[in-house]
């Protein structure tokens, strides 16, 4: 397993919580530029900074309307206790006020109602501004990875470009839908219950801010120490994931070796790791809350003592000293909140920014303005000292000179790394060549648009591409709006109409994600179908038949030979007996042609292709395998 894809099996582990800190706990992935990624994702949120200003008032005014609400009720407990403590000494006309409270329930009522109504309107209107934004950077990111060229999907693993389409993009939408408001709300309340508890008790307030140091110190401790053992339990469980994907994806491989035992054993050792970094990551992150409560409830017993001395001495109301009891309850909490949101902004921004190196790719060359469509194109193709190296400082192919006639067949042969599927992707475009010229029909293929040139194409490869769909629509795929007939037609010529038939559901099966209900080979027959349904002017087939039996490639070749008498062909070639009758054999080594002819002149010559060929039908052996 590359590390690349270890390193994706890691990132994407690492989103998961821990402990009841959350990610507070955990060390959040940092981006490389915090302040340049953040303002281009508030690009992104700009078009809807009305909304955004109106959910931030409506997140403000929920609040504050909660905040206010132990205030009010305290006013109703001084009185409740004054009407009490009257009746008690007997004074005249001591009653509870019963007018009071009903006019305090009711302003309560009102309050809570108000806030849950705001909470409801600004969780609406944020749940759009985090969709539409997410909507638009998906679309641009679709729009650009079709853009890309060959070389940047060559460059990178599927599996890192599917995280951050999907997992990095979910959890900038998360982020938008929920911390956001969270953190608005949590400092919202911090900055009203200071105010509230203020404006009942200054000294009541400094006597319970006196713990708060104490609290700062055992969570940074405890978060600093939990920290190293959480990157241990990631770098555990990206090992552990990059395990068990290798050894059941190929257990049969293990199993024929009969290396069991040493996967077992492997198993175990990545396991006991992550058991030992995860129980302690987990043992810290959860005793951090058991310490703040702690911490807290003695801060809570120094201002009930403290309070129960200013009742006494009647200097504060005791519904006053019960509001600031719920006060200072509410105060740990969105310190707690806000730290966590903001380890969640630092891995979303993380996040953003992996989607914009994305967007930041260099896209294909654009077309011309004056480029032109083909039609009607006859399949010449010339290659006019054509250059081209993946690496400037490794010079590939130099002075590569083909000439091709239209309906010509050329078989491109050779070892493993000569060019040959080079070759064709600067046929189609898929990278650009570093000098020279291509020509089809005699027009430069950079003066014609590229949807116009790959058209021009139809291309069965080794590794069969079908999606999660019907065999007919795979069979479809290949030319918009083609007839039931058609379809049924095309899988004559590649001889699948058979195999079709005889499963239950015939051309309405279904491929699953992978294709893996049919077999290999079945899989192959069904892309030379969809090729000879497309009908294209220029063929290309690389290595096409590599996947299907003898019994089977025979019938293939059959139909592929009348196909290709209409049409030029290009066919890379790993059995050379499948080349015979091409009218012309390229046989290529380190990007250069070394020989060419007819199969009967390449024999005669004795040369490279000789070799290859009596390598493969006497036993002898060559110095180079053909790829």
């Amino acid at each position: 397993m590359s590390e690349k894809r270890r390193e994706t099996n890691q990132h994407e582990s690492g989103h998961m919580r821990g402990g009841p800190m959350g990610p507070m706990t955990r060390p959040a992935e940092k981006a490389k530029d915090f302040r340049g990624t953040f303002r281009r994702l508030l690009a992104y949120l700009a078009p809807r900074k009305y909304r955004l200003l109106m959910v931030l008032l409506l997140a403000m005014a929920s609040t504050v309307f909660s905040i206010f609400s132990p205030k009010i009720m305290g006013m109703a407990t001084t009185r409740l206790f004054e009407n009490l403590l009257a009746k008690l000494r007997h004074l005249p006309g001591a009653s509870v006020d019963f007018t009071y409270i009903g006019h305090i329930l009711l302003i309560l009522a009102a309050l809570y109602i108000s806030s849950a109504v705001f909470a409801y309107i600004q969780q609406y209107i944020m749940a759009g501004v985090a969709q539409q934004t997410v909507y638009a950077m998906r679309r641009d990111i679709n729009d650009r990875l079709a853009r890309l060229p060959l070389q940047f999907y060559d460059a990178r693993t599927h599996g890192d470009i599917l995280s951050r389409v999907t997992n990095d993009i979910d959890n900038i939408a998360t982020t938008l839908q929920q911390s956001l408001t969270q953190l608005i709300t949590s400092v919202v309340t911090l900055v009203g219950v200071v105010i509230m508890m203020l404006t009942i008790s200054p000294w009541l307030t400094l006597i319970y801010l006196m713990v708060l140091p104490l609290s700062a110190l055992v969570t940074k401790a405890a978060a600093k120490r939990s920290q190293q053992y959480f990157i241990g339990q990631q770098k555990s469980l990206g090992e552990l994931s990059g395990h068990v994907e290798e050894m059941y994806t190929g257990h049969q491989i293990v199993k024929a070796f009969g290396h069991e035992k040493e996967a077992l054993a492997k198993f175990a050792g990545v396991n006991d790791e992550l058991y030992e970094a995860g129980w302690k990551a987990q043992f810290i992150s959860g005793v951090i809350m058991p310490l703040l409560s702690l911490i807290n409830n003695i801060g809570y017993v120094l201002v009930s003592v403290a309070g129960g001395i200013f009742v006494t001495h009647r200097t504060l109301a005791i519904g006053d000293l019960q509001a600031f009891m719920q006060y200072s309850r509410q105060f740990t909490q969105p310190i707690v909140q806000t730290a966590n949101i903001i380890n969640i902004i630092q891995s979303t921004i993380a996040s953003a920014e992996r989607v914009f190196e994305i967007l930041d790719e260099e896209e294909e060359i654009p077309d011309l303005p004056d480029a032109v469509e083909l039609e009607n194109t006859r399949g010449e193709i010339r290659f006019e000292d054509v250059r081209f190296s993946y690496n400037p400082h490794m010079p590939l192919i130099e002075d590569m000179n083909i000439d091709v006639r239209s309906g010509q067949t050329i078989a491109i042969v050779g070892p493993t790394g000569a060019g040959k599927t080079t070759l064709v992707n600067l046929l189609m475009r898929f990278y650009e060549i570093s000098g020279g010229r291509i020509t089809l029909d005699g027009v430069d293929i950079r003066d014609i648009k590229r949807g116009s040139l790959r058209r021009i194409f139809g291309m069965v490869l080794q590794d069969t591409w079908l999606f999660n769909g019907t065999i007919r629509d795979n069979i479809a795929y290949g030319l918009e709006g083609a007839t039931e007939e058609e379809i049924v037609q095309a899988a004559r010529a590649a001889h699948a109409d058979h195999f079709i038939r005889t499963l239950p559901d015939g051309y309405h099966t279904i491929l699953n994600e992978e294709a893996s209900n049919i077999s290999q080979g079945q899989k192959q027959l069904l892309t030379i179908a969809r090729a000879i349904l497309a009908d294209p002017a220029v063929l290309i087939l690389d290595e096409a038949t590599s996947n299907v039996d003898t019994r089977t490639e025979v019938y293939i070749q059959k139909a592929m030979l009348a196909l290709m008498k209409k049409r030029t062909c290009f066919v890379i070639a790993h059995r050379l007996s499948t080349i015979r009758d091409a009218d012309l054999i390229l046989v290529m080594n380190h990007g250069e042609i070394i020989e060419k002819g007819t199969h009967s002149e390449l024999l005669a010559q004795g040369g490279f292709y000789a070799e290859l060929y009596n390598s493969q039908f006497t036993g002898r052996p060559s110095e180079a395998t053909p790829a």
